[in-house]
């Protein structure tokens, strides 16, 4: 592997497992510190539809999706997952508070995610590792 190739896959893994890290701490806080019933709650005073629904979807995505990022499995759809999330946030809860001290965190969390998902998760990830042990269609006899 060339260098510049060795430092691309180096820089993903540092941003995977910075965004994986602050989605995994959130969806911690949102099943484990808040509970299901507050974080219902307040999706419904967004205004979401099925805020019970989405509730758990969300949590299970920043938790379970985080964890996954962070191994580099299912990268590009999880990351795409993450840009949707971030920017439903961005919309429904903290836009009105301004960029700094509002929405600069999920915008740099959407950003990011959006790297990943057109990047992919780079050599050191399982991703990378299921592409390099895919069957070819070659039967041994």
């Amino acid at each position: 592997m060339p260098p510049i190739a060795r430092g691309t896959d180096r820089a993903l893994l540092v941003l995977r497992l910075a965004v994986a890290s602050v989605f995994i701490a959130h969806g911690y806080m949102k099943f484990f510190v808040m509970g299901h019933d507050a974080v219902t709650g307040f999706f419904s005073s967004l205004g979401i539809p099925v805020a019970s629904l989405f509730a758990w979807f969300i949590s299970l995505l920043e938790f379970a999706g985080g964890m996954a990022l962070a191994v580099g499995i299912f990268t590009r759809a999880l990351s795409l997952l993450f840009v949707f999330d971030m920017l439903v946030a961005i919309g429904l809860a903290v836009f009105p508070k301004g960029f700094v001290g509002g929405w600069e965190l999920e915008f740099l969390l959407a950003a990011s995610s959006l790297c990943l998902a057109l990047a992919g998760a780079g050599a050191y990830s399982v991703d990378a590792w299921l592409a390099s042990h895919r069957f070819t269609g070659v039967r041994a006899s």
